[in-house]
């Protein structure tokens, strides 16, 4: 299909109700998505949840769905869909591996890998991380725990599974990174899995007999499919035909092994193409903490939504820190950055040129409005936080300008001079905020359309 694109985010475990950590990878995923179509681009995205395995299995027990596990998922992934769209994350499709497609395309493409001869039975004997789900090898831990699960004791299970040949696929995976510069960003990441492939990969189960929450191993109903190997599988389930392969799986750095060495070993296995391009994000913190279901450090997006507005969430959280890094918020960041950005900066611009241009008479005639390049191309390289200080620059510079020129004291041609350069300005700075902050974009270009320009209620009113 040409003129297509095709993004992805990580589908979250259906054990608790997604938090705002998870909501910052959507709307990251949300703006991309938002930026292409208005590119004019065929654009579809994928999210959803990811509901096997024994992280879930062991979390409907606690909350009393032993047995009814998936009574417990539809629960989780009804929130999970709900916090999406608190936020205004405008995804096309909400997978769930419980779905008959998901599960049915999962089957297919087991047997197209052990067509392949990449499938085989053995004994593993080693250590599980029950928060990752993963196998890991003692190289991996950090002081005797997973690193992304320090207050989790890693188990050591003696099962016999089914084991994906992911070792046979050592050399073309390097060389595929080596080649394809842009297949995972930012570069750090790229470089960890060099480094992984470089210390050696090793076989891997792909099913386990104790899991029973999950698809049955065709013609082996005694194990279930690895949770991975079944949840990456989504991003060919969700396509809903010709869009494949994806142009960019967003997921955080706790998963980049799987989609980016993994995924793409099973994908050539069962020979389909590669996605394009690994985007990983880094986490957040709250007040200095991890944010985490098991600790109770979370803070769900509805919550800040209810107090700050969807766009105003939006802005702090694709504005507090580069997509790559990680980056601490708290609610008094997010007040003050709502106050001192969005209602003295945008908001108070917005309303005083709208009132200046109300009382002036004056009409306003539409304007072409077009991407920046410096702007587009820090979203092409995945800066979204440098376009969106890029735009606030501009509406700095028109705040500066109405006070140094004092345009409330302007009349006849001199005002109209200037108010029509500050619609001008104002409609490109809303053009440009629309896959951001897309219903305060969409209230402004309304607003400032013309010919006539009334003021409205303010946009930000202060907290």
């Amino acid at each position: 299909m040409d003129n297509k694109f095709y993004i992805t985010t990580a589908i979250d475990y259906t054990n608790d109700t997604i938090h705002v950590g998870h909501i910052y990878q959507k709307v990251i995923a949300d703006t991309l998505a938002r930026y292409h179509r208005l590119l004019g681009e065929k654009v579809y995205f994928l999210t959803g949840t990811d509901e096997h395995g024994g992280k879930v299995e062991k979390s409907a027990k606690t909350a009393g769905f032993e047995g009814k596990e998936k009574e417990f998922v539809n629960q989780i992934a009804k929130a999970d869909e709900a916090e999406q769209k608190s936020i205004n994350v405008s995804f096309d499709r909400f997978i769930r591996t419980t779905d008959d497609d998901h599960v049915k395309f999962c089957l297919e493409f087991w047997e197209k890998v052990e067509k392949s001869g990449d499938i085989y039975t053995a004994e593993y004997d080693g250590i599980y991380c029950e928060g990752c789900e993963a196998f890991l090898n003692k190289s991996d831990l950090k002081d005797g725990k997973c690193p992304f699960h320090p207050n989790l004791e890693p188990k050591i299970i003696k099962e016999k599974n089914y084991f994906f040949r992911w070792s046979k696929y050592t050399d073309f995976l390097k060389n595929h990174i080596l080649t394809h510069p842009e297949f995972i960003w930012p570069e750090s990441r790229r470089n960890e899995m060099l480094s992984f492939i470089n210390q050696g990969i090793q076989d891997i189960p792909i099913s386990r007999t104790t899991i029973k929450f999950g698809i049955p191993v065709p013609n082996d109903p005694t194990q279930t499919i690895y949770v991975w190997f079944d949840a990456l599988i989504n991003y060919l389930t969700g396509d809903p035909g010709g869009f494949w392969p994806a142009d960019i799986h967003i997921l955080g750095k706790d998963n980049t092994r799987w989609h980016a060495l993994l995924w793409p070993a099973m994908l050539k296995s069962a020979g389909y193409e590669l996605p394009k391009t690994i985007l990983v994000n880094g986490f957040l913190t709250l007040n200095g903490q991890k944010i985490s279901k098991s600790s109770g450090n979370i803070i769900k997006t509805s919550e800040l939504v209810k107090k700050f507005g969807a766009d105003a969430v939006r802005y702090y959280l694709l504005k507090s820190k580069p997509i790559g890094t990680d980056g601490d918020i708290s609610l008094e960041k997010i007040k003050e950055g709502y106050n001192a950005d969005l209602a003295n900066g945008l908001g108070n611009l917005v309303a005083r040129v709208a009132k200046l241009c109300e009382n002036s008479g004056f009409d306003f005639q539409e304007t072409k409005l077009e991407f920046d390049s410096s702007w587009e191309n820090h979203l092409e390289a995945f800066y979204l936080n440098e376009a969106l200080e890029e735009t606030w620059a501009h509406v700095n510079e028109n705040n500066k300008r109405i006070n140094e020129s004092k345009w409330w004291k302007l009349s006849g041609t001199e005002l109209q001079t200037a108010l029509r350069s500050g619609v001008d300005s104002i409609r490109k700075i809303a053009f440009h905020l629309q896959p951001f902050m897309p219903d305060t974009a969409g209230k402004i270009l309304s607003q400032f359309k013309g010919p006539k320009i009334k003021s409205s209620a303010p946009l930000f009113p202060r907290i």
